[in-house]
């Protein structure tokens, strides 16, 4: 799950073209394998002091870089990243990381994959302007009909774990998407990575806060934690947050944002196969149609909010 920054596109007429494969190998490839990863860290890590770590060092070295930069946050700029650190990291990733101790990362993937949906929901009741064409409300419809077969089938038949683990990644998307139409709304200026290391280390000071309000320290020893959990938590700090986080921004400054967009169909196909090579998840007839149903309810909402911007 991305922060959007609301870069303008610019044409990318000489980048190399080895830093290009690998900037959207990065945001395909990279975010679709976080969701594994994410799994493999709250097996063994407390899952808000999971996602707290990564936020607060991947943070830290962004914040770093930009103050190498010679960039300086405003007041503003800071009492804003209090705001979306709250919808994105401590409500956003922070569900999602403690709901998959149970919710398998392939059924995560395709849950959050509605997170477009919502944004246009909440986009027009924040506008209280309602424009529609048939695309879109095939997509939209589409969209409720794939994440219903989830909760439905999936979720609720595996037992209640899964099923609120479920209802917690669902809220989770909705939180991010609340995000992102404040940080559209709130015109805030200012270098997108700068702004972005703010509301990482915002929204890593609330999760460690609630990590530690809820008890999660008690008991909790660094022996007790897995190879594994700590290769995956380096692994989500170095790649899903830094080098994929770069390369997202950067390509949002040289192309234009529906292209970059693409990885919202490839990353759940990505997690539901690495779910199924790695951690023995079922494909199930029931997965397959819920990703061809929410993969392909996404594509026909970006296309009619695209239908609606050239028409507007």
């Amino acid at each position: 799950m991305p922060v959007e920054t609301p870069s303008p596109a610019k044409p990318a007429l000489h980048s190399p073209l080895v830093l290009v494969v690998l900037a959207f190998l990065a945001i395909h490839l990279v975010w679709g394998s976080t969701y594994l990863a994410i799994r493999f860290a709250v097996e063994t890590v407390p899952p808000f002091i999971a996602v707290g770590v990564r936020q607060f060092t991947a943070g830290s070295l962004l914040l770093l870089w930009c103050l190498a930069k010679r960039l300086r946050p405003t007041w503003s700029q800071v009492r804003a990243s209090l705001i979306i650190g709250f919808f994105f990291f401590l409500i956003g990733h922070g569900t999602l990381h403690w709901a998959e101790q149970k919710v398998p990362s392939g059924l995560a993937s395709l849950l959050i994959a509605s997170e477009p949906i919502w944004v246009f929901l909440l986009t027009a009741i924040a506008a209280r302007r309602w424009r529609l064409n048939a695309t879109l409300l095939a997509g939209i419809l589409l969209g409720f009909g794939g994440v219903g077969l989830l909760m439905g089938r999936s979720a609720l038949n595996s037992g209640p774990g899964m099923f609120v683990g479920s209802l917690a990644i669902v809220l989770g998307a909705l939180s991010w998407s609340v995000g992102i139409v404040y940080s559209r709304r709130s015109h805030l200026s200012g270098h997108p990575l700068l702004l972005s290391a703010l509301s990482l280390l915002a929204g890593s000071v609330q999760l460690l806060l609630v990590g530690t309000a809820v008890g999660e320290y008690r008991g909790f020893s660094f022996a007790a934690v897995s190879l594994r959990s700590w290769l995956a938590l380096g692994y989500l700090i170095l790649f899903g947050s830094v080098v994929a986080f770069t390369a997202y921004n950067w390509l949002l400054e040289h192309y234009s944002p529906t292209l970059v967009a693409t990885h919202t169909y490839v990353n759940p196909i990505v997690a539901v196969l690495l779910g199924w090579l790695f951690a023995g998840e079922a494909i199930t007839f029931n997965v397959l149609l819920s990703t061809a149903l929410v993969i392909g309810a996404v594509m026909l909402v970006d296309r009619g909010m695209a239908r609606l911007q050239q028409a507007s």
